[in-house]
Parts: C-alpha cells; structure tokens; sequence
C-alpha cells in the first residue's frame, strides 16, 4: 500500500503562529508510515529544524497550490480570500458552516475545484464532541486578555499590541503584574462556564488571584431565562465562551448599555466565541473582529458613560503557541491516523457529508 501523504501549509494570517501538526504529532505520524510535507514558515512557533529532525520534508513556503492533487492539505486558519479554484483535499478551520460572512463564496472555490473540505470544527466523536479543539486555551489566553484591557482600562488608555508568551506561567505573571500584583478585587462573569473554552476562562481567573465568590460561572442553566442580563453590567469583565449553534436572545444590549449610564460596572466584554458576522450574534454591541495589534474596539456608550471596550480576537491561542498546538495535535493524532481509511473511518465519512451538505447550500446560493 502507498504512503499516506499530509502536507502542512504555512499560516498565512498575521500573528498565526500555532501549527495542526506539530514536531511530535508528525513523528507518530511517519512511525505509522506516513510521509509529511512541511512548508518553510519563520512565523511558526515550532522551528523547520524541529520538523528536519524528526524525517519530515520540507517544502517552500506557500507552495501547497503545486503540491500534487491527491496530498491533503493541512492547516489551521482560513485560507486568504480568493476566487481560484481549489481541487485539493483541505483539512482547515474554515468558518463557513454556520453562513458566516462570505460563507458561500468559500465553499464555492471547492465547487469549482473539485476539492473537498474536512473542517477541524466538526471533527467529532461519537457523543458529537470535537475530537480536537482549542476551546481551553482560547478562554485562557481570552480572560488574560480581558484583565489586561482592563488595567490598560484602569490607567486610561487602550490596550496596546499582545505578544505570544512563552507558556501560561508567563502569561499569569505579566497579567498580574500589570493588575498591580493581583487581579483579587475583579468581579468577572463567565458564560459557558462547564465547556473547554469557559474552563480556560475561570482558571486564568483563578491563577491572577480574583476571589471564587467573584468569579460568576454561567451556563444553560443560568441563561435559560433569556437575556439581556443585567448580571453582566453589574462584573468588570465579561467573557463569552458559549458555542452558538441556534438563534438565542441577545446577552448584551446597546440598548441596556446605555440605560445603566454612569452605574454600569462592566468595562470589558471579552467575545472568545467571536460570531462577529453570524446573523445570531449574541452580542449585537460591536461588529469587527480585533487583532494582536489592535485588541480592543469601544462601543458607542454615550456622552459622559464610563469606557467599555470589547476583545473580539478570533484566535487568541496563539498567545499560547506552543502549549496550544501542542495539546491540540495530541487531540487530532488519532483522528489522522484513520485518514488513510477516509472513505470507511466514521469521523472522515461525516465530516464529509457534512461538506457535502453544505457546499449544496452554496452552490444554490452562489446560483451556481
């Protein structure tokens, strides 16, 4: 039987610094008779060399589009829009499924290609739970970024660009430290707090010092009363973990925000779920994702309100890079030691009807 080929592509969104497969991850994979393709790329947090030494082939950067047509293509982000076809196999974070913005235009270069997708969001298992997801370091590295927006808050300016940190005691260190020590006298709001991501969340909380009574932990029961809460103007900071898969009432009101006027106690809202374009968005105050080197955006609060800034940064692992890819290749190892039965392996035949069902909806949508 031939080798089961993988080609890791390069990160081309700026600051992506994270990998699908890391050095360890595609050691297993070549032990299991695997070859593996790895694209020259100085933003990776893991270095050529590391993937050299343990008998991967490295390939120019960016040059998946010549790989030969019967290799996937791993990686994690979204590819950069385009029109040109894509007739590979690409296994990727793509966030077209749930008619985010562009959706259709995405799904519509496989038509035309003759590719198919395999979107790491909906790997699953059988109980229906991502095999592999970042969701725990994302509220980690969302709630830190949350504390820190907030002390820049608290020192009345708007927070500057995040850099990666070398792991999470780093991370913890710095955030306290710019909290003058200790985040002891936050009151922070959690929603989705049993789920990976909302578990990150509460523990950066904990680990910076914020007391457990101040550490308001939501999830389907305290929401089933549908929002707007008030719960949440009466916290310094808010984060939003929850995983939107149906229409819900809105969390957060532009409308709320500027009732509560000079009372309001919230001054950041941290959105890790960042369905910025999803028609459902539970928090309809802000409309841009942010970025490392732009992490917050205000919201429009009224004359004499105090500030309020939210974090909409849609890949916040990687602040946490090697830690994150780490645990979340460890994850995906499994599943893509079955990717050689792709056609029969329950979690690659779903995956697929899954594409196959969405990229119909497409192709209707784009009148194709």
């Amino acid at each position: 039987m031939a080798k089961q080929s993988l080609w890791l592509r390069c990160e081309k969104k700026q600051f992506e610094r994270r990998t699908a497969i890391t050095p360890t991850t595609a050691k297993k994979l070549i032990d299991a008779g695997f070859e593996i393709f790895v694209e020259h790329d100085s933003q990776r947090i893991f270095k050529d060399e590391e993937y050299e030494a343990v008998g991967c082939k490295l390939v120019e950067h960016n040059s998946w589009p010549n790989a030969p047509k019967d290799i996937p293509i791993i990686g994690l982000k979204e590819l950069p829009e385009s029109d040109e076809p894509l007739p590979h196999t690409h296994i990727q974070f793509a966030h077209c499924y749930k008619q985010q913005g562009g959706w259709s235009k995405v799904l519509a270069r496989f038509h035309r290609g003759g590719g198919t997708l395999y979107d790491l969001e909906f790997l699953t298992d059988e109980q229906g739970r991502r095999v592999a997801a970042f969701g725990y370091h994302a509220g980690f590295a969302g709630a830190a970024a949350g504390a820190l927006a907030f002390a820049a808050e608290q020192r009345g300016e708007p927070l500057g660009q995040l850099e990666p940190y070398e792991n999470e005691d780093a991370m913890v260190e710095s955030v306290k430290k710019e909290l003058g020590g200790s985040g002891k006298p936050l009151k922070v709001l959690v929603i989705g707090a049993l789920g990976r991501c909302g578990r990150g969340a509460v523990d950066l909380f904990r680990k910076i010092g914020v007391e457990e009574d101040n550490i308001l932990k939501w999830d389907m029961a305290e929401t089933a009363k549908g929002g707007p809460f008030q719960e949440i103007l009466d916290a310094d900071i808010f984060v939003n973990c929850i995983y939107l898969s149906s229409p819900i009432p809105p969390f957060l009101t532009k409308e709320q925000i500027a009732a509560a006027g000079k009372d309001r106690r919230l001054r950041v809202v941290v959105d890790v779920s960042c369905d910025t374009t999803n028609p459902h968005n539970p928090l309809p105050v802000y409309s841009i994702n942010t970025t490392f080197s732009k992490p917050t955006v205000p919201v429009e609060v009224g004359a004499g309100n105090p500030p309020l800034s939210v974090v909409s940064i849609d890949h916040l692992p990687t602040l946490l890079p090697r830690e994150a890819s780490e645990q979340f290749s460890a994850a995906l190892l499994p599943s893509l030691l079955e990717l050689p039965n792709r056609q029969t392996a329950r979690v690659w035949v779903e995956a697929e009807n899954l594409f196959r069902q969405k990229l119909a909806e497409a192709v209707k949508a784009e009148g194709l």
